[in-house]
């Protein structure tokens, strides 16, 4: 009797936390469409700084391609909310701006090891955000977040390879991030 008990209590919290992973991880259209946004937006910001700020030819020529990019991105998230009747923001998440503040704040290489390093950071989180959107139960934020996927893991190699660069170019400069 005990271990009948034991058993279906194990089957019962097992079954529990399979179910409270599943709900966490079903992103509705309006939650995504409303972090991707913020997310293309926050990557814009943080390049046109870059581009304003940096003089290093490899930071300069990646802001530009995330500008070009994640301006694309935000095109076809402003479609997909359009056919699903919901907002877009024209605003950045909370710890993108603090970040870009952080970032306003350095100048030179310091300030290339700090946006590399940001990108990196940003890219990872944004890859997680859409591994979990690409199990969506709603099928376009699904299919959206599925084709982008490769996109984001590009982006995130692309980054690396900066953080490497400067790191090997400017060995006096710090490579951890400091705007995580």
């Amino acid at each position: 009797m005990k271990m009948t008990k034991y058993i279906m209590t194990s089957l019962f919290t097992v079954a529990l936390g399979t179910c409270s992973i599943a709900a966490m991880a079903d992103i509705d259209a309006e939650d995504f469409v409303d972090e991707a946004a913020a997310k293309n937006i926050a990557e814009i910001e943080t390049a046109k700084l870059a581009l304003d700020k940096s003089t290093y030819p490899a930071v300069r020529t990646f802001a530009q391609k995330m500008i070009n990019e994640h301006s694309a991105n935000n095109t076809e998230i402003r479609s997909l909310a359009t056919r699903k009747k919901v907002e877009v923001t024209d605003e950045a998440e909370l710890t993108s701006k603090a970040k870009a503040a952080i970032l306003k704040q350095r100048d030179g290489e310091s300030f290339d090891v700090a946006y590399a390093n940001n990108q990196v950071s940003a890219h990872k989180d944004a890859l997680d955000f859409y591994k979990d959107a690409a199990k969506s139960k709603d099928a376009d934020v699904r299919t959206y977040a599925v084709a982008a996927v490769p996109k984001i893991q590009h982006h995130l190699k692309e980054a690396e390879a900066l953080v490497s660069e400067l790191a090997k170019n400017s060995p006096t400069v710090s490579t951890k991030a400091e705007t995580e």
